[in-house]
C-alpha cells in the first residue's frame, strides 16, 4: 500500500518478500476506489450505475436487446433491466466450482468482451464494472433469465451469499436484471439522485436509436418524471436540435450523419456526429465511444475537428476567402454546439473511468469519414457555409488581436506587481503550461519560491482571510488591495468586465494550510471566482492543491499522509521501517521546507490536484447553495446547518 504514497526511500534491508501484500481483488477496490471509478464522490457514485447500464447498452448495440429500464427505488436502491441474451449461467470452464456469475461480478478481468467474438463493439472493455459495484455495494442481487427459466445471485460487498440458484420458471422473461445499494461504507451519505440518473438514461436513447430506455423512480424530488420512455429515431440530431432550441444557429439544420466504418474502411463500428454554430450561447462538444461519456475527449473528438477545420479551410478558399487560412481549431470551438459518437472494435481509454479515448486508428477513420460528408453539406447549403465562415473568420481576428494585447499586458502587470510579497511571476511567455499559486501568506509564498519551476510556476501570496465578495458592497470589493492584486496578476477584470482569453495562466491552483483555516480562505476564494470570473471555473483553469496534514517517519522510512484518518490508518499498519513513527503535524505550508513542498504539492510529477467545477443538476443550483452559504443572510446558513447536521458523523475539534 505504501508504494503510492511520496516517501525519502527505505534501507535495502527493510525491504523483502515479507513486505509484499497480496490483496484479493474485492479487497483492493475497497481499499483503493480512486483507481476504478475515480473516487469516492458524488460522480463516482453515478459512475456505477453507468457501469451497469453500458453492460445493457453492449447488448442492444449487438443487436440482442431492445429496452432497457432504468429504476431508482425509494430504499436508494436502483436496477438495471434489460430483454438481452443473459450472463451466461454455466459453469466456467476454468473453475466448475463456480458459475460464469460468479465469475464476473467477483472476479477483476473477467467478462465476455476481450476477443470481440461476442460483442462487436462494447463500452465495457477491461473486465471490471460489474465486479467493481459488486465490491462497493453493500447488497447486489442479480437475476438471469434464460430459457423460460429464472436463476438468481445474491451478494455484499463484493462477497457471495450464496451460489446461483434456479429460482422458478420465467416463460415470458429474458435478459439481466442486476439490483444494488452502493455501500455507506465507500460512499458515506450520499446517495443516487433522480434528476441525475434521469439524464443518463435519456442521453443512452439519443446515442442508440434502435433502443428503448424506459426510466422508474419511487423517490418523487418534484422535478424529474416517476416515468418516462425514451426512443429518439434521429440519434444526435434530435439531441442538438433539442439542447440548442430557442438560440439563433448559422444553419438551419445541424450538419448530422452517420458513417459505418464496416463499408468505408473493412472494420466493424460507426460514426456518428451533429453540429451547429451559434453566436447566442458558448461552445460545448460531447462525445462518446460504444455509448461511454468521454469528458476529456480523445482521438475521436480530434479526427472530428481535423475534419471541420479542412473542410472550413477548403471552402473558404474556394469562395476566395483568403483570411480562412488563419482559423485554428480554437475559433470553431467558439459558438459551436457538438457532438460525436463513435462506435469501434476494442478501444483503448485512459483509466478505468474512460474519461478519455486513445485509439489511434480512430482519429484517421473519423478524419476521413466527416471530412467527405462537410464538403458535400458546405456546397449544397451555401447560405448556410457563408454565415458560418464569416462568424468563424471573425473569431480568428479577435483572437489575434487579444493574443497581440495579451503580450503587452503580461509585461506591464508584471511590472506593476513585482514588489516584495507580491507577484513572484513564471518566465514563459506563453500561456500554455503554466501555473499561478495563490498561497496562504508570505511564509508559504518563501517555500513554494524554491519549490517552484520558474519557468512555468508562478506564486502570489495573499494575506490573510480576503473579502468575502457575497457580503461585500460594490465599492468595497473595487477597493480592496488583495482582490486588485489578483486580478493584476491575472490580467483580467471582475463581472462583466472578465474576458477568460485575457488570463495570463493556463492553471489557477489555491494552495492553502490543510487545516480549517485553510479551508475557509479556499472557500472564500473559489466564492469569488465562482461570483466573478465563473467562466474560468467553466473551461477547467481553476484547481485546489492537496498538501499533506502530516509527515510520519521511521527509521528511513517516510510518507506523507493527508488527513487524520489516513494518519491513524498508517500508524497501525506501520511504514515498513525501525523503531517508532515519529509524527510531525505541519501547521501551515510555511513549516514545509522547498523539498517537501516540490515533492508533495507542487510537482506536476508527485502532486495531486482538485478541478473546480459545477455541477448543477437544474441551472442555478450552484449559485442558490453558495448564497446560502456565503450570503449576508446568516438565518439562510444556520437553516442549512439545521437541514443537513443529521449527515455530520465526527467533528474535528
Amino acid at each position: 500500500m505504501a508504494d503510492d504514497l511520496l516517501s525519502g526511500g527505505a534501507s535495502p534491508d527493510d525491504y523483502n518478500a515479507s513486505s509484499i501484500e497480496v490483496l484479493e481483488d474485492m479487497e483492493h477496490v475497497r481499499l483503493r476506489p480512486g483507481m476504478y471509478i475515480g473516487g469516492k464522490d458524488e460522480r463516482a457514485l453515478h459512475h456505477m450505475v453507468a457501469e451497469i447500464i453500458d453492460n445493457s447498452m453492449d447488448e442492444a448495440v449487438a443487436g440482442h436487446a431492445t429496452w432497457i429500464e432504468v429504476e431508482l427505488h425509494e430504499n436508494g436502491h436502483v436496477t438495471v433491466r434489460d430483454n438481452g441474451r443473459g450472463i451466461p449461467i454455466g459453469a466456467h470452464p476454468k473453475d466448475p466450482t463456480k458459475s460464469a456469475v460468479e465469475i464476473i461480478f467477483c472476479t477483476l478481468n473477467a467478462g465476455g468482451k476481450f476477443s470481440g467474438d461476442s460483442y462487436q463493439t462494447s463500452g465495457g472493455l477491461h473486465g471490471v464494472g460489474s465486479s467493481v459495484v459488486n465490491a462497493l455495494s453493500d447488497h447486489l442481487r442479480v437475476e438471469v433469465a434464460q430459457n423460460k427459466e429464472l436463476y438468481a445471485m445474491e451478494f455484499s460487498r463484493g462477497v457471495p451469499k450464496g451460489k446461483l440458484a434456479k429460482i422458478g420458471a420465467a416463460p415470458n422473461r429474458r435478459g439481466t436484471a442486476v439490483t444494488f445499494h452502493p455501500d455507506e461504507e465507500i460512499f458515506g451519505k450520499l446517495t443516487l439522485k433522480p434528476k441525475t440518473l434521469f439524464r443518463m438514461a435519456r442521453s443512452k436513447a439519443y446515442l442508440f436509436s434502435g433502443v428503448e430506455i424506459r426510466w422508474k423512480t419511487g423517490i418523487n424530488d418534484g422535478d424529474t418524471p416517476l416515468e418516462a420512455t425514451f426512443k429518439f429515431p434521429g440519434g444526435l440530431a434530435d439531441y442538438l436540435t433539442e439542447t440548442m432550441s430557442g438560440a439563433t444557429t448559422y444553419s438551419e439544420k445541424p450538419f448530422a450523419g452517420t458513417v459505418s466504418f464496416q463499408d468505408k474502411f473493412n472494420v466493424p463500428g460507426k460514426v456518428e456526429w451533429a453540429i451547429n454554430w451559434t453566436p447566442a450561447r458558448d461552445g460545448f462538444i460531447q462525445s462518446y465511444c460504444n455509448t461511454v461519456p468521454t469528458p476529456e475527449g480523445g482521438t475521436h473528438e480530434a479526427g472530428f475537428w481535423s475534419a471541420i477545420l479542412k473542410g472550413i479551410k477548403a471552402y473558404g478558399d474556394l469562395v476566395g476567402n483568403k483570411k480562412a487560412g488563419t482559423i485554428t481549431r480554437e475559433d470553431l470551438t467558439t459558438g459551436a454546439g457538438a457532438l460525436v459518437s463513435c462506435f469501434i472494435r476494442e478501444p483503448e481509454f485512459v483509466g478505468q473511468t474512460k474519461d478519455r479515448l486513445a485509439t489511434t486508428d480512430a482519429q484517421r477513420m473519423v478524419d476521413a469519414a466527416v471530412r467527405d460528408h462537410f464538403d458535400n453539406w458546405l456546397a449544397a447549403d451555401t447560405k448556410s457555409a457563408g454565415a458560418i465562415l464569416d462568424f468563424l473568420v471573425l473569431r480568428a481576428e479577435e483572437r489575434l488581436r487579444r493574443k497581440q494585447e495579451k503580450e503587452t499586458s503580461r509585461k506591464s502587470a508584471t511590472k506593476k506587481l513585482r514588489l516584495p510579497g507580491k507577484l513572484t511571476d513564471c518566465t514563459s511567455k506563453d500561456r500554455v503550461g503554466t501555473e499561478l499559486f495563490i498561497v496562504e501568506g508570505d511564509s508559504a509564498g518563501g517555500s513554494g519560491k524554491g519549490a517552484r519551476d520558474r519557468k512555468t510556476q508562478a506564486l502570489l501570496p495573499l494575506k490573510g482571510k480576503i473579502l468575502n465578495v457575497l457580503g461585500a458592497a460594490s465599492n468595497k470589493l473595487s477597493s480592496n488591495q488583495e482582490i486588485n492584486d489578483l486580478c493584476e496578476a491575472l490580467g483580467v477584470g471582475m463581472g462583466t468586465k472578465f474576458n477568460v482569453d485575457d488570463l495570463r495562466y493556463d492553471k489557477i491552483i489555491i494552495m492553502t494550510d490543510a487545516d480549517v483555516d485553510g479551508a475557509h480562505i479556499a472557500a472564500l476564494l473559489m466564492t469569488f471566482f465562482f461570483t466573478q470570473m465563473r467562466p474560468l471555473i467553466d473551461q477547467g483553469h481553476l484547481y485546489l492543491a492537496c498538501p499533506p496534514l502530516y509527515r510520519l517517519t521511521q527509521g528511513a522510512r517516510r510518507v506523507y499522509v493527508a488527513d487524520d484518518a489516513e494518519k491513524d490508518a498508517m500508524m497501525e499498519k506501520g511504514l515498513g521501517g525501525k523503531g517508532k513513527i515519529d509524527v510531525q503535524r505541519f501547521k501551515g505550508l510555511g513549516e514545509m521546507d522547498a523539498k517537501d513542498l516540490k515533492e508533495t504539492t507542487m510537482d506536476p510529477a508527485t502532486r495531486k490536484l482538485i478541478r473546480v467545477t459545477v455541477h448543477d443538476d437544474e441551472p442555478g443550483d450552484t449559485a442558490d447553495l453558495v448564497e446560502r452559504l456565503m450570503g449576508k443572510k446568516p438565518e439562510l446558513r444556520f437553516q442549512y446547518i439545521q437541514e443537513n447536521a443529521q449527515f455530520v458523523e465526527e467533528l474535528d475539534v
